[in-house]
């Protein structure tokens, strides 16, 4: 049946008038293969085309990435960066994909201590660190069944690509164009694989590579040694502003002087895995670099972590949707990997260097995953 626009939630933005964006909802199988069993609904927001008729050429679904990033809004933010001429010749259409925001949220509870501030330092030496840092991933694993229910195995990537062509359908359109940054572009790319003759025009941005999402997070992990030691001589090029050093090996030192200060004596619950957080989320923007440099020389010289700490609290709502929905996602999509193979990679990785970031290393809680797909989502 077609969707019915109405009012939004009241935490999304409004577009510049005279533009107007509208939601609703549309009932979709848990299961696309026993389209009979049990549905749920996906939330759908829209910004019409400003244009005339005759340049109308369709909609454009976004999606700001993840997995776990909630898109009902994205429709208007990232609609207020396009060209004029794209605003005018498509339907910006925003969706949060299953399990993310108001489309049947999941929630994972404590998700193995996640949430406790300050947290365990998530880079495990030594054998009993590395047993409590496979037992939290069993207690993550074992939170997630338990919130997730007969939801687990179903909010995957292939699922939510033909929730897409629901929406295409609901819509009455013939074919869907597409933009979607970091995981949107794994998911843009699944549509295309799934649904070539649906396909308009597409841009994927920030590509994610078409591994498994183990694999995938290894690579991500040992790639932002390479960023933070771009960033480091970064800093060190304006060591007037940051005062971290003149040199990319000073500011080295300057870096770990925090995170092992951090460690010994958190600060208000700011500690290592906090920190890391942060270093992890400012690493891939370089919009960001400067927020974590001046977070650092404050903390030097201050003592305190405030220029560190994100806006929005760790343990928020959304922010427990998006970490839940991100390992239920991964752990639906692809293989999960022996728990002799997570500590080898960490060991591998801090050969490499002995303080890696290793936030970003969702798919490891895969390893206890109650459903293990056989196959990775096929792209």
């Amino acid at each position: 049946p077609p969707l019915r626009f109405g009012a939004c939630p009241d935490s999304l933005p409004n577009p510049p008038a005279p533009e107007h964006v509208a939601c609703g909802r549309l009932r979709v199988p848990l299961n696309w293969n026993h389209p009979r069993g049990p549905h749920i609904e996906v939330a759908v927001s829209r910004i019409r085309a400003s244009g005339s008729r005759g340049e109308r050429r369709g909609i454009l679904l976004v999606n700001p990435g993840g997995p776990g990033g909630s898109g009902l809004s994205y429709a208007v933010t990232k609609r207020a960066k396009l060209p004029q001429s794209v605003r005018r010749a498509y339907d910006v259409i925003g969706f949060d994909p299953r399990g993310v925001g108001q489309s049947a949220p999941v929630n994972c509870g404590r998700m193995g201590g996640l949430f406790t501030s300050p947290g365990t330092n998530p880079v495990p030496v030594g054998r009993p660190a590395e047993k409590n840092y496979l037992t939290s991933l069993r207690n993550m694993a074992d939170d997630c069944a338990a919130g997730a229910g007969e939801t687990l195995s179903h909010l995957s990537t292939e699922q939510t690509a033909r929730d897409m062509d629901a929406i295409r359908a609901a819509l009455g359109e013939r074919r869907t164009s597409f933009l979607g940054v970091s995981y949107g572009s794994y998911l843009g790319a699944a549509y295309a694989a799934r649904f070539p003759h649906r396909v308009g025009r597409m841009v994927l941005d920030s590509v994610v590579g078409p591994w498994n999402w183990y694999d995938f997070d290894v690579i991500q992990s040992r790639a932002l040694l390479r960023q933070r030691d771009t960033f480091f001589t970064w800093t060190a090029a304006h060591a007037e502003r940051f005062g971290l050093g003149g040199s990319a090996a000073a500011a080295r030192r300057a870096y770990l002087r925090v995170r092992h200060g951090l460690t010994r004596h958190p600060v208000d619950g700011f500690g290592p895995a906090e920190f890391d957080r942060a270093v992890y989320r400012a690493l891939g923007r370089t919009e960001r670099w400067a927020g974590l440099a001046e977070g650092l020389r404050d903390h030097l010289n201050a003592g305190h972590p405030d220029g560190l700490r994100p806006t929005a609290a760790f343990d928020s709502p959304d922010s427990r949707n998006y970490e839940a929905a991100n390992r239920v996602v991964k752990c639906a999509d692809s293989p999960a990997p022996a728990p002799h193979r997570i500590l080898a990679d960490i060991h591998r990785t801090r050969r490499l260097d002995p303080q890696p970031v290793l936030t970003g290393m969702e798919a490891s809680t895969c390893t206890y995953w109650r459903h293990k797909p056989a196959h990775r989502t096929p792209l």
